[in-house]
């Protein structure tokens, strides 16, 4: 699948270490002089702002999609090519996958866990062959991936799965890793097999 248009889910706050904002601008300079669109939450401040600033620098093409509650909150940004608002956090979620052929997680709160989650929890139900990656500058999300490792481990995640999940520490590395990926496949006799067994 050819990717067009990434998916970012970020903070509305830029985060305590400089480093956050600056991996997220070269992130949206890489996409830009790609060709890839942005498709993002919509804010002006935090990370979203700062990459949909560099998208648009580089003159590449930044759709934002933000509940209208949030419009005022999150100083909805009004230099965007495209600004779709929606009227609440599932919909929200639901059209940045539409418009999306991949997602990128870059460090951020509870909302950024929420969506990214949601569409890593599509991909392992078969119901998208997307590929997620995360940016995980500073070793933000190294508790995150060790999470995952104990889920993998105790059972809760077939390994496919663990392992069709895309981790980078460099914007570069990420992004030549979502644009040549290729998932592992799993079978699926694993869900019969849940059937058979015991849950007690």
């Amino acid at each position: 699948m050819q990717i067009k248009s990434i998916g970012v889910f970020c903070g509305s706050s830029v985060g305590k270490s400089e480093i956050y904002a600056q991996k997220a601008a070269e992130l949206g300079k890489l996409m830009a002089r790609g060709q890839i669109d942005l498709i993002f939450g919509g804010g002006k401040v935090g990370l979203m702002g700062v990459i949909a600033d560099s998208v648009m620098e580089e003159n590449g093409k930044a759709i934002g999609v933000i509940p209208t509650a949030l419009l005022e909150k999150e100083v909805g940004h009004e230099g965007l090519n495209q600004m779709i608002v929606v009227d609440n956090m599932s919909d929200r979620k639901n059209k940045i996958n539409d418009l999306s052929d991949a997602f990128i997680a870059m460090p951020g709160g509870f909302g950024t866990l929420d969506e990214v989650m949601e569409v890593l929890t599509y991909f392992q139900l078969g119901w998208s062959e997307k590929p997620v990656g995360f940016l995980n500058t500073n070793g933000y999300y190294d508790a995150l991936i060790q999470m995952m490792d104990t889920i993998m481990e105790e059972k809760f995640m077939k390994p496919e799965h663990r392992h069709n999940v895309i981790i980078e520490t460099e914007q570069e590395a990420l992004l030549d890793a979502i644009l040549n990926f290729k998932p592992i496949a799993v079978d699926e006799k694993w869900i019969a097999e849940l059937k058979l067994k015991k849950t007690y």
